[in-house]
């Protein structure tokens, strides 16, 4: 019969993953708490558009002609109408790893204290998913910023075009 190959961990090892799962329950409720206000400004500021579009100034602007009046006295009246739709979409992103996070800590938590392979690589995965859909969106988010920066050279060139 042969022997699989295995991993043993020393105290120093399982020291220093007992550390890492505290420090990773601190984030995830950190991150946890972090969501829950990003969903109370999504209602604060759809509540706060609503009000602003009930200012006494702004009565006589009924309907899509009052919208577009609003929105020529004042471009962020425009923009803001879509906040509570971005806010609630990042909290919805934002989710995802703080969850894993979490559910990482929990695990290798409990696997450290019933000192359990099989429950440390339960563990090990969630880091991995946290990791992995942290690189995903730095390397979207970084794709935006170049798309951006190329769109605005364009818009600038455009621009100069013009006015010559």
């Amino acid at each position: 019969m042969e022997e699989q190959n295995k991993i043993e961990l020393n105290e120093l090892a399982m020291d220093s993953l007992r550390t890492s799962a505290k420090w990773s329950t601190f984030l995830a409720i950190i991150g946890f708490i972090g969501i829950g206000f990003m969903l109370i400004a999504a209602l604060f500021v759809g509540t706060a558009f609503s009000a602003m579009s009930n200012q006494p100034e702004l009565q006589g602007l009924e309907g899509m002609e009052g919208m577009q009046e609003m929105q020529n006295m004042n471009p962020v009246f425009g923009i803001m109408k879509y906040m509570p739709i971005l806010y609630v979409l990042i909290a919805v992103i934002y989710f995802f790893p703080v969850y894993y996070l979490f559910k990482y800590a929990s695990g290798m938590k409990k696997a450290l204290n019933f000192r359990n392979s099989e429950m440390v690589a339960d563990a090990l995965t969630y880091l991995k998913s946290h990791h992995k859909f942290l690189g995903i969106m730095t390397i979207v988010v970084i794709s935006l910023y170049i798309l951006f920066m190329i769109g605005m050279v364009l818009f600038a060139a455009s621009m100069a075009s013009s006015m010559m």
